[in-house]
């Protein structure tokens, strides 16, 4: 099992760049630049020339629908360039309400048009790759030009992995069979991966041809200390507030938690964020989150997530260092009496 950590890319790029290399320094295996504050290619492009040892940089849950699939292209083309291969896509099937939304009348359909999103990509890359004549005719994207004064040529590494995540069974499917990768939501449990989407996983493998060994299931667990669930999160655009932004109808209608998630949902957008996690139930609070004291963090992510796993992605409501360093730390010693690698 592979630990990775997420951070959200604030306004100093430099900084988020320099937590990058920092997570490289305390050995894990890679750091996603989530999309919320700020743009989440940014900091990868001052990260990826520094960067030495085999560490994947990576975004997860890019907005895909509000860029072209072209531009998407040429970002991602020039941060595996420039990482030299150590570049993956993480892309996000949902689109952001406050952003349009098919003509502002209809949705699209979701699957169908992220389908086509990642089939135009990768034939924007052989064409980048091989000169090859670039003829991709779909519903939703049609590109039939590539003129060789944009054409940034060849590269070491073509094959550029692509990550989905998305509140859509659907999109799991859809996920194992054309993509190398899934990130879980934030809000999950290991009953909705287990009976939800390692099912839907299979079934997308399974229509392609592929063994589950081709694919990686990146699971982010979100850590909260009782200290910060009781002092607050000290940042005003913090990750596990985030957690309840987005909706997440596919997990609330699961479990029946409808009606509590949209009432968290409200309060997380009106920064109420004490009352975001003092309000819920406890036997809930521990289905979502990791809750333990620091020393007991590693052997609680183990214990929950083990069997389900291929990447750990840990997530922290506040950048304490000393902490990071200390779990992935614990993460990547094996337990007592347990002779395999635990990493």
């Amino acid at each position: 099992m592979k630990i990775d950590i997420l951070f959200q890319p604030g306004k100093d790029f430099r900084t988020s760049a320099d937590r990058i290399l920092g997570a490289e320094t305390c050995g894990f295996d890679a750091a996603w630049s989530a999309e919320w504050l700020s743009n989440p290619f940014f900091p990868l492009t001052i990260a990826a020339t520094a960067a030495q040892r085999p560490f994947t940089l990576g975004t997860i849950a890019a907005y895909a629908f509000p860029r072209s699939p072209m531009i998407t292209a040429q970002i991602t083309w020039d941060l595996a360039r420039q990482s030299g291969g150590r570049f993956a896509l993480g892309l996000d099937a949902d689109t952001p309400e406050f952003l349009p939304i098919g003509d502002g009348r209809h949705r699209p359909d979701t699957v169908s048009k992220m389908r086509e999103y990642i089939e135009s990509l990768r034939a924007i890359w052989r064409s980048f790759q091989y000169d090859e004549r670039l003829r991709f005719r779909g519903r939703h994207y049609q590109f039939r030009l590539m003129a060789p004064f944009f054409n940034p040529g060849p590269i070491k590494d073509p094959d550029i992995p692509i990550f989905l995540s998305g509140d859509d069974s659907d999109i799991y499917d859809l996920a194992g069979e054309l993509c190398q990768g899934l990130h879980a939501n934030l809000l999950h449990s290991r009953s909705y991966l287990r009976d939800v989407v390692l099912p839907q996983l299979s079934r997308g493998l399974e229509s392609s041809g592929r063994s589950r060994e081709t694919f990686e299931l990146a699971i982010p667990a979100l850590v909260l200390t009782p200290d910060v669930l009781e002092a607050g999160f000290a940042s005003q655009n913090d990750v596990a507030s985030y957690a309840f932004v987005r909706r997440n109808h596919s997990f609330a209608a699961f479990h029946g938690w409808e009606e509590l998630l949209d009432s968290q949902r409200e309060r997380a957008l009106s920064g109420d964020k004490r009352a975001l996690w003092h309000s819920l139930p406890e036997d809930i609070l521990h289905e979502i989150a990791i809750v333990a004291e620091p020393e007991r963090a590693a052997a609680a992510i183990r214990q929950r997530y083990s069997g389900l796993a291929d990447r750990i992605c840990l997530v922290f409501a506040d950048w304490n260092p000393e902490l990071i360093a200390a779990i992935v730390a614990d993460l990547k010693t094996p337990p007592l009496g347990d002779n395999t690698d635990q990493a």
